[in-house]
């Protein structure tokens, strides 16, 4: 049996975040998080969170010298070397053809 100090978890403390929208954006939003299975407050946040690692992903910064950039862009130009595996991908028909 756990002690109460060893199983108790702390629930982490959230803060209120307020913005305006109109009742159109309110009820989809509504919508999509019922569809989902989801709150309306999880539904955005999960949203909003995803949009913020999207921005801040997009706009990361990696610094190589010349001489390695150079050989990164060559590997990207390079033709491609197809393997069984990538020729058995190519082969197999997308699931949004399959009946």
């Amino acid at each position: 049996m756990k002690s109460a100090a060893l199983g108790a978890e702390k629930p982490v403390r959230r803060e209120t975040l307020n913005i305006r929208i109109s009742a159109a954006e309110r009820s989809l939003i509504d919508r999509a998080a019922l569809s989902s299975g989801k709150t309306r407050t999880d539904f955005i946040l999960s949203a909003a969170r995803r949009a913020a690692e999207e921005a801040i992903l997009d706009r990361a910064l990696v610094l190589i010298s010349p001489a390695k950039y150079k050989k990164f862009f060559a590997l990207l130009e390079a033709p491609t070397n197809p393997n069984p595996r990538l020729r058995r991908t190519m082969k197999t028909t997308p699931p949004w053809r399959e009946k």
